[in-house]
């Protein structure tokens, strides 16, 4: 559907319950916090699901929207959620609408709006917060911007077109507090976040020629660093960072004895292919997805699967 319709949808129904995806970005969250926001001026009865995994960086976009005990929903929507593996902690139930940028979206909800050609699902929730009620406040206006600013890398990705350079010039225009998004989310971190970065960038490893660099992020070294969730942001950008590097991978080891999975890489080379044989997905240059043994034999297998992929 388009936003015109997508927003008259919205307007047909109540007791909405936003639902973002585990493991949640800045673009999840925020896109469906600021939805909430526009819901709510629309007359409507909104809320986010309160999902457990939001770091403390963003729980000041979100708090303010989490639902109450007791809230009985009418109403489903998934923000930034491309498959049903990604559904939050402890949700449970079918999704009315969803709202999302992935290429990889399941189709799993009642309704659609997806836009694949957008780099953040924060362009595509300021278009339909316009549908919806005519105007972007800057409040939304700020948390949209993070949304697209932390999808983007600032700006610094391959998925940054000159629409999304125009939607953060809106979104600067409309208000949002474009220096403090960029201290919180791009210049400021924890000491323990720079302790837990020299351990990573110390030990990297280095393939084919340095075109592949992948890091490992374990459960000691996070010990070491005295480091939380809180300091775990973005933290699949660095091995990137490599002059020469064509895909960057980072692997992070989970309490479970799993390892997480985040794949990045220059055009040309999918991402998204090699996340697929582990059962994950994601965009054409940013995908991820989980594998059930340890960071050092998750390598192992990932590079398997690299020699395939990268011809």
């Amino acid at each position: 559907m388009n936003f015109r319709e997508c927003a008259k949808l919205l307007k047909e129904h109540d007791g909405f319950l936003l639902v973002t995806h585990k493991n949640p970005d800045g673009d999840t969250v925020c896109s469906a916090a600021a939805l909430c926001s526009a819901l709510r001026r629309a007359g409507k009865t909104a809320y986010l699901y309160p999902n457990p995994q939001i770091i403390e960086k963003m729980q000041a976009y979100a708090a303010p929207y989490y639902a109450p005990d007791g809230f009985a929903p009418a109403y489903h929507v998934a923000v930034d959620v491309a498959t049903e593996e990604l559904f939050p902690r402890g949700f449970a139930g079918r999704v009315d609408l969803c709202v999302d940028h992935h290429p990889t979206n399941s189709h799993y909800a009642g309704e659609e709006l997806i836009r694949a050609e957008k780099s953040s699902c924060g362009e595509i929730v300021l278009d339909l917060i316009k549908s919806l009620c005519g105007d972007v406040t800057r409040e939304e206006a700020t948390m949209l911007y993070v949304a697209v600013t932390t999808d983007t890398g600032c700006f610094q990705y391959a998925n940054t077109s000159y629409q999304t350079l125009g939607a953060g010039a809106e979104l600067l225009r409309l208000g949002a507090d474009g220096y403090a998004v960029t201290q919180a989310f791009f210049r400021k971190v924890s000491i323990a976040r720079m302790k837990l970065e020299g351990m990573i960038y110390s030990n990297m490893s280095f393939h084919r020629d340095g075109k592949v660099v992948i890091a490992l992020v374990t459960l000691d070294m996070m010990d070491r660093a005295s480091a939380t969730e809180d300091d775990c942001d973005d933290l699949a950008g660095l091995s990137g960072r490599a002059e020469g590097c064509d895909i960057n991978v980072t692997i992070r080891e989970l309490k479970d004895g799993s390892s997480k999975i985040s794949v990045r890489s220059v055009p040309g080379v999918s991402s998204t292919e090699i996340c697929a044989a582990f059962g994950g997905g994601g965009h054409e240059m940013a995908a991820g997805c989980t594998i059930p043994c340890a960071p050092e034999r998750a390598r192992e297998m990932l590079l398997a699967v690299i020699d395939e992929v990268y011809k």
